[in-house]
């Protein structure tokens, strides 16, 4: 299996699950040029240029972080990081890896346009700590993870809020979502896969 990823994008949630999930895997970087690190053009292996996208040995291409997540998941199923398909479980965590891809992703995603003017940039920054965020506060009340246990939502959902240090977002006022992030950090996983992309010194 072959993980396509850039430091720090989208893609860091997957490398976190298959680190998790202990599955042998290759990682091939994208520059921002769509050229891989193998000399390879990306858009002829994912057409719509974005990362994450995962090579399985039969040679498929999977993308779409929501679903490379749940196939990591089902590859390793004794180390539990998604419930059992077909269980109202499983369709929880489908209901949180959507919220997050269509509410988070593409909400804090957004900002990184450099043509986005500065006062619309400070009402999205506001829209999300009012909505997405105050959600995400009450959901983690009184539980270590979204669905107690880590699943693969957890580390799509640390990936995406860690983009609030690149655009300066404060996440003090919402203490839930700063434990949360404090305690995926720590994650052995977690930091092998950030360190792997450079985005941690190598201890």
């Amino acid at each position: 299996m072959k993980l396509f990823y850039m430091p720090g994008a989208c893609s860091l949630a997957p490398h976190i699950a298959l680190c998790e999930a202990g599955l042998p895997f290759d990682l091939v970087q994208v520059d921002r040029s769509k050229k891989t690190s193998t000399g390879e053009d990306y858009l002829t292996i994912n057409v719509k240029g974005a990362v994450p996208a995962v090579k399985l040995d039969d040679g498929q291409v999977l993308t779409e972080a929501a679903v490379i997540q749940q196939y990591i998941a089902d590859k390793a199923p004794a180390k539990k990081l998604a419930p059992a398909a077909g269980t109202p479980e499983r369709y929880r965590l489908q209901e949180w890896l959507n919220y997050i891809a269509s509410e988070l992703h593409k909400g804090i995603g957004q900002l990184f346009n450099p043509a986005m003017p500065d006062d619309y940039r400070d009402t999205v920054k506001k829209g999300l700590a009012a909505k997405q965020f105050a959600h995400l506060e009450k959901s983690l009340a009184g539980r270590e993870y979204l669905l107690g246990d880590f699943t693969v939502a957890d580390g799509y959902l640390f990936t995406v809020l860690n983009w609030t240090k690149f655009h300066k977002i404060d996440l003090s006022a919402f203490p839930n979502i700063t434990a949360f992030m404090t305690r995926v950090a720590a994650r052995p996983a977690v930091k092998a896969a950030m360190t792997a992309e450079g985005l941690l010194k190598a201890a």
